[in-house]
């Protein structure tokens, strides 16, 4: 690799972790602990039932062979697992303001990454378009943090489309262990749009049943209002189709909205029907009150 790439990378990678070490540190360290931390319970051991126990943890199996109540003992499983899934299809490098999609989704990574290995959390990483382009194994440490901030903002990907049921199923398969899973995507499909939502929901649903599944919905403004500067050339980023658009025309730039903000309304309510938390970024705005606002929503009904 060109030496002089080699410092762009690193002082990029350095930049991202000065700025989200500092924003975990002061924000968001304790929010993401009281959200996710002892969340898990791992059998321990089964005693007998003593005045007291919650009766909701009688093993009535154990108590028919024995004839003497006994109760399931639990311990609280401290260590969480933390899966990031990473869109870096095509559509991912558009930006209208000073940040891209991407770049946003590797901050938002960072941030999440630095949550965890500060609560002693494992994080492990999934890039995708429509191949599964990189897994990371979870690991903690810094070392391990950084080289996943280094591939999130600089992997360069074989493919340009996107594929959602890919890592869902990946994670399926490889992670036996019930984990914390945030997918970040701008949900911006290949495909036809309702088609490739009405076939990704069973996939959501089941992932959910299996993994605590959180949809980060990385946007950009440009992608629900256009300007009026006249006819415009469009081009998808992943399929490499072009239309033109006479955005001076107020009829246009109004179906326009209005066609963007029903699939924003139909994604979120596909996404809520298989039981998943929303997250929605934009490039125009800073993560940070969006991410504690969550964690604020979620410590309410999370049980310890």
């Amino acid at each position: 690799m060109d030496s002089q790439l080699t410092r762009k990378i690193l002082k990029q990678v350095r930049r991202i972790e000065v700025r989200t070490k500092r924003l975990v540190n002061d924000s968001l360290a304790g929010s993401y602990q009281s959200v996710f931390k002892g969340r898990g319970m791992n059998f321990d051991e089964v005693r007998e039932y003593v005045p007291g126990d919650d009766i909701r943890s009688i093993d009535w199996n154990v108590t028919a062979r024995t004839g003497i109540p006994h109760v399931k003992k639990f311990t609280e499983e401290r260590e969480l697992t933390i899966m990031l899934l990473i869109d870096i299809s095509g559509s991912g490098d558009f930006g209208s303001k000073e940040i891209s999609k991407r770049e946003l989704m590797a901050e938002v990574g960072s941030i999440l990454a630095f949550s965890a290995v500060k609560n002693n959390d494992k994080v492990g990483l999934l890039l995708f378009t429509d191949f599964t382009e990189l897994y990371i194994p979870p690991q903690k440490g810094r070392t391990h943090i950084l080289r996943i901030i280094r591939e999130i903002l600089f992997f360069s990907p074989k493919g340009k489309k996107t594929d959602l049921k890919l890592p869902l199923d990946f994670i399926n398969r490889v992670i036996k262990r019930k984990c914390v899973t945030f997918l970040l995507s701008d949900f911006c499909f290949s495909d036809d749009f309702e088609t490739s939502l009405q076939s990704l929901h069973p996939k959501l649903r089941v992932t959910a049943r299996r993994h605590d599944l959180i949809a980060v919905v990385v946007s950009d403004p440009r992608e629900f209002i256009l300007p009026d500067v006249g006819w415009l050339a469009l081009e998808d980023a992943e399929s490499g189709e072009q239309i033109e658009l006479d955005t001076s025309d107020p009829r246009i730039r109004k179906q326009y909205a209005e066609l963007a903000e029903t699939r924003r309304i139909k994604l979120k309510k596909t996404l809520r029907s298989a039981g998943i938390d929303i997250m929605d970024l934009s490039t125009d705005a800073p993560c940070l009150p969006v991410l504690t606002g969550f964690f604020g929503k979620r410590k309410g009904r999370v049980a310890p």
